[in-house]
């Protein structure tokens, strides 16, 4: 839950065991609650969870039965967020290791951002998922899609995905090069936009984007991309869209 994350066997389904606890004795000190956990895909002692504070914790079974120590913590400076806003679109809504488990991918509500986790120090690559909406943080939050939580995720060839609004699935390159953009919709066509780099400055938002309402029933919250074939499976309000590539 998100106080707590117990550790299941398959083949004892009367019993589990808690592994973390985040929960005060007194419930008015609860700061922070957990809002992901995984697996490291190769190794099994280690696991890594988020919270709504917008760090990620790395912690390893080995150490002790009740894992509240983390072994690395993967977190940005407070200074780096500094608005009254800034808990609530830090939060972690999903993180996923890569496939060799040498990254953390994370998503929080304006960002998508890759962690090596071998280094906690800062993030490899921040990507702005939608960042033309930091000025209307007000409107999302009076009508609750501040609180929208969406997924992220890798294909099977290692790029990073995530979604947003105006139901669109973004597809971007692990260097943070470039961007393919998917709608779910069966008449749309991707668009490929070339993303900054250190050389190149941050193209701006266009005014259509800028300005474009926000409706709740196009976001873009659950995919899932096949591990081995390039298959993207989309759920677009109670449509599933199925993506290949061409």
């Amino acid at each position: 839950d998100d106080r707590r994350i117990n550790l299941w066997h398959l083949g004892a389904s009367d019993t589990c065991f808690n592994i973390v606890d985040m929960k005060p004795a007194d419930m008015e000190d609860l700061s922070e609650v957990i809002t992901s956990a995984e697996f490291h895909p190769t190794a099994c002692s280690l696991f890594a969870y988020s919270s709504s504070k917008g760090a990620i914790r790395l912690a390893d079974m080995r150490e002790r039965a009740l894992c509240d120590t983390q072994s690395k913590i993967f977190d940005e400076p407070a200074t780096a967020r500094s608005s009254f806003f800034s808990e609530v679109i830090s939060s972690v809504s999903d993180m996923k290791f890569s496939q060799d488990g040498r990254y953390i991918l994370a998503r929080d509500y304006m960002t998508l951002k890759l962690w090596d986790v071998a280094m906690e120090r800062s993030p490899v690559l921040t990507l702005d998922v939608h960042d033309y909406l930091r000025a209307r943080l007000v409107e999302l939050y009076e009508n609750d899609l501040i609180f929208d939580k969406f997924e992220c995720g890798w294909s099977g060839d290692g790029k990073l995905v995530t979604g947003s609004y105006h139901r669109r699935v973004h597809i971007l390159d692990q260097d943070g090069s470039q961007k393919v953009t998917l709608e779910a919709d069966k008449h749309a066509t991707p668009v490929v936009t070339p993303l900054r780099s250190p050389r190149r400055p941050k193209p701006a938002a266009g005014a259509a984007e800028s300005q474009a309402q926000v409706e709740p029933q196009s976001k873009i919250l659950f995919h899932s991309h096949h591990p081995q074939l390039d298959l993207l499976a989309v759920a677009a309000s109670n449509s599933l869209y199925i993506f290949a590539a061409s």
